[in-house]
Formats: structure tokens, C-alpha cells, sequence
């Protein structure tokens, strides 16, 4: 057994323990710190009127469960991003797909205060696929604009002008207290109703990338091997796209933006289980679930006893990574 399926192999069977162990950390600690035996009592024999109790069902649970859901969405969508592009700088965040779904949900709230929580994971899809649109769009008019470095430029200036626009509505509907505190991460504050629907919707999006994966390995070798190999490129990419507005459109929706967990995790993997998505893909989404969770964990001791959004800690994290692979990489293509 080579290292890579080793590696593999680690990270799939231990996953359950690991996700456990993060599931007691963010329970056990916080403002409030809370015995594993209030725990235990807390979820099998549950008391409405312990104020631990419910600060552990209503709070802390639903927190990193949500965690562990929006990691594992973005970096299967950054793992898949960066195979199907062939773009190691390619991510939600970086690519203007959560920027452009906190654009179309910002409208939301303006114009559709009432809207369902279904409604409002449906909208953040649209503009999930309107962020990726434009980027790519663009990248295509351009010479050389479907490059790393371009692509990420062109990334950054849409998501900062849908961001700008967003933040312009917001001021001028006098909704601005409402935005800034659903952009800003509102993992402490997971809506129980979204993060049901959250569940089916990411199923959808990991199930249709696991369909995908062998085709990705292939498109990320490049457009030419893949249409020698007899694969429907556009197919392919299209699904590739139609997962990604999945899996991030829903994650906005859940927790608003966070950033760099789909730049950073799929490099983290590849590097450890290789290149072959299949393997890829389902161990991202183990890694990423984790890593948000545990920077949620940290996020409560960074400025203790004050809460730090948990995108600046991710982003403490990232921009450093990101930095790191334009120096390291420059203009090329990953393989």
C-alpha cells in the first residue's frame, strides 16, 4: 500500500472518530465552559428549564453541526472547482460564487423580508451561479483571462462589486444592521429550520460530485486528454458547476460568507490522497468539516471572553496559503 491510499484510508475510517471528538470540543468549551456529563444529560434526558441544556441543544449543537456541514460544502466545491479549471487558485470565495450569492440574498431581504427558508436556499443558488457567470464570463472575453492569477483578479473585482452593491442597497433600504450581521458568519446564530433543509440539498450536491469524480479527474488533466478519452467535456463541466451552485449556494444560505476554506482544503488533500477525485472529493469534505469546526472552537478564544467571527479566522488561515501560491506557482496551471 503506496502512501497516498494509505493516507486515504486513514482519513475515511477515522473520520467518525475525529468528527466526534470535534462535535465534544465544541460542546465542552465556549464563554461558558460545560461538563460532558451536562452533555450527555443535555441530549438524552433534556430539560427545558437548564439554561445549559439549552444553550447546548439550541446553540452549541446546531453550531457545529453546521460547521461541519458548510466546511465539508465549500472545500468539495473548491476540490471541484480547481479540477475542472485546472486552476489551483480557484474557490467559492476567491471566484465570486459567495459573493454572489450574499448579492441575490441581500435583494432577498429587501424585496422578500417574509421569504421561506427553502426560498432563501433557492436564491442564494441563483446568485451562486450568477457570481460564477460573471467571473468566467469575463475570464473568457479577456486575453489569457482564464489564467490563475487573472482569474482570481477578475474574482476578487466582481465579488467586491457585488459586495459594494449589495452593501449600497442595504444602506439605502435602511436593512444595513440586517446584512452586516448575516454577511459577517452568523455560525452562532444557525437558523434550525435552514440547517434541516441544508442536509438534503448538500446530499444532492456530495452525490452528484461523487457521480462526477472520475470525470474530473480526467478534465483535470487537461481539456485535450479528456476529449481523447472520448469524455463530453461541456457535460462534464456543466454538472461541475450545477454542484457547486449546490453545495455553496447552500452554505451561504446557512452561515453567510466564509472564505478560503475552498482554496485551502483540496490542496491539503490532494497533497495527502493524490489526484484521483474519487478519493478526493469524499476526503475534502472530511478535512474541510473539521477544519471549519475547529476554527469555530477557536474563534471563541481568539478575543475571549468576545466571540471572533469565524471568517477572520479562516481568513488569518487563507490569505497567508493564498499569498504562498502565487509566489510558489505563479501563472501555471496545476496538473
Amino acid at each position: 500500500m503506496n502512501r497516498t491510499s494509505f493516507a486515504s484510508l486513514f482519513i475515511l475510517s477515522t473520520a467518525p472518530i475525529f468528527i466526534v471528538l470535534t462535535i465534544l470540543l465544541s460542546l465542552l468549551y465556549g464563554v461558558t465552559s460545560i461538563e460532558l456529563k451536562t452533555i450527555w444529560n443535555a441530549i438524552f434526558h433534556f430539560d427545558a428549564s437548564n439554561v445549559e441544556h439549552n444553550i447546548i441543544v439550541t446553540s452549541r449543537l446546531p453550531r457545529v453541526l453546521a460547521a461541519l456541514l458548510v466546511g465539508a460544502f465549500l472545500a468539495i466545491s473548491g476540490a471541484i472547482m480547481q479540477g475542472m479549471t485546472r486552476n489551483y487558485l480557484a474557490s467559492p470565495s476567491i471566484m465570486g460564487v459567495t459573493d454572489g450569492s450574499a448579492f441575490v440574498i441581500t435583494l432577498c431581504m429587501v424585496w422578500m423580508p417574509n421569504a421561506s427558508s427553502f426560498q432563501m436556499i433557492v436564491f442564494s443558488m441563483i446568485g451562486s451561479a450568477l457570481g460564477a457567470g460573471l467571473v468566467f464570463g469575463f475570464g473568457s472575453l479577456l486575453k489569457n483571462g482564464l489564467s490563475p492569477v487573472r482569474l482570481a483578479i477578475i474574482g476578487t473585482v466582481i465579488g467586491t462589486f457585488l459586495s459594494s452593491i449589495s452593501a449600497a442597497i442595504a444602506s439605502y433600504f435602511q436593512v444595513s444592521q440586517n446584512i452586516s450581521f448575516w454577511y459577517n458568519a452568523k455560525i452562532n446564530q444557525v437558523d434550525p429550520t435552514i440547517l434541516k433543509l441544508a442536509i438534503p440539498f448538500g446530499l444532492a450536491g456530495f452525490l452528484l460530485a461523487i457521480f462526477i469524480a472520475k470525470s474530473i479527474t480526467v478534465l483535470s488533466l487537461g481539456d485535450e486528454v479528456s476529449i481523447s478519452l472520448g469524455q463530453r467535456t461541456n457535460v462534464v463541466k456543466i454538472m461541475s458547476l450545477l454542484t457547486v451552485v449546490c453545495l455553496t449556494g447552500t452554505a451561504v444560505a446557512l452561515v453567510g460568507k466564509i472564505g478560503f476554506v475552498g482554496l485551502i482544503i483540496p490542496h491539503m488533500t490532494r497533497f495527502l490522497v493524490g489526484i484521483d477525485y474519487r478519493v478526493v472529493i469524499p476526503c475534502a469534505a472530511v478535512i474541510g468539516g473539521i477544519f471549519l469546526a475547529l476554527c469555530d472552537v477557536l474563534s471563541r478564544f481568539v478575543n475571549y471572553p468576545f466571540e471572533t467571527p469565524i471568517g477572520v479566522v479562516t481568513s488569518l488561515i487563507g490569505v497567508p496559503f493564498f499569498l504562498y501560491l502565487i509566489r510558489k506557482r505563479g501563472g501555471e496551471r496545476h496538473a
